[in-house]
């Protein structure tokens, strides 16, 4: 599996087949971000970069909204039996275009 899809996310989520670390605890916590908005997103975003190189397992970047429709970004990776929960954020104008799906270049 070098690429992951929204199907398969989204029914190891039905399962339950999720892993919070505590290190995704704390920058949620610390972002007020909320375990029902990262759900939200993997059920209602869509999939904007793939990372199959990553380690221990292919991970991509998911944009969406939380529950209020504000925009999110989740990062989660999986074997294809378990998802792990990297990491979600608000996406911003420093780093993103106007529609907050297009990374921007970094310019020396």
């Amino acid at each position: 599996m070098s690429e992951l899809n929204l199907e398969l996310l989204r029914k190891l989520c039905d399962s339950g087949n999720i892993k919070w670390t505590k290190h995704v605890i704390k920058r949620l916590q610390e972002r007020q971000i909320y375990r029902e908005d990262v759900y939200h997103v993997m059920y209602h975003g869509r999939i904007i970069e793939q990372y199959p190189d990553a380690f221990p397992n292919p991970a991509c970047l998911i944009s969406g909204t939380d529950t209020n429709e504000n925009p999110l970004h989740v990062v989660v990776g999986s074997d294809g039996v378990i998802i792990t929960v990297i990491t979600a954020y608000t996406p911003t104008l420093d780093k993103f275009g106007i529609d907050l799906e297009t990374r921007k270049e970094n310019k020396p």
